[in-house]
């Protein structure tokens, strides 16, 4: 029969702040154009993620997924690292 797994929401984005214990700040960028003016504006959203391993560092680029509350903020998780900081 049909599947039961519900499509959880990604992103890509990069590390803001690793100084905690198996949790990031990751930092999704977006431009969305002015609904009058029609310029384009940067978006900042920041997620508090997930990293069992502490693998992640300051600059990397990381793909989060959505995923069932782990603490007060935390409402993501590392799938992978994408690409490494230089």
């Amino acid at each position: 029969m049909g599947e039961n797994r519900v499509r959880r929401k990604s992103f890509v984005g990069s590390v803001l702040s690793d100084s905690m214990d198996k949790t990031v700040v990751v930092a999704i960028d977006r431009l969305t154009k002015h609904p009058l003016y029609g310029k384009y504006i940067k978006r900042r959203l920041k997620c508090m993620a997930h990293d069992e391993n502490n693998e992640c560092r300051r600059g990397d680029k990381v793909l989060i997924v959505e995923c069932r509350p782990l603490s007060r903020r935390k409402r993501w998780r590392v799938e992978e690292i994408v690409e490494r900081a230089k």
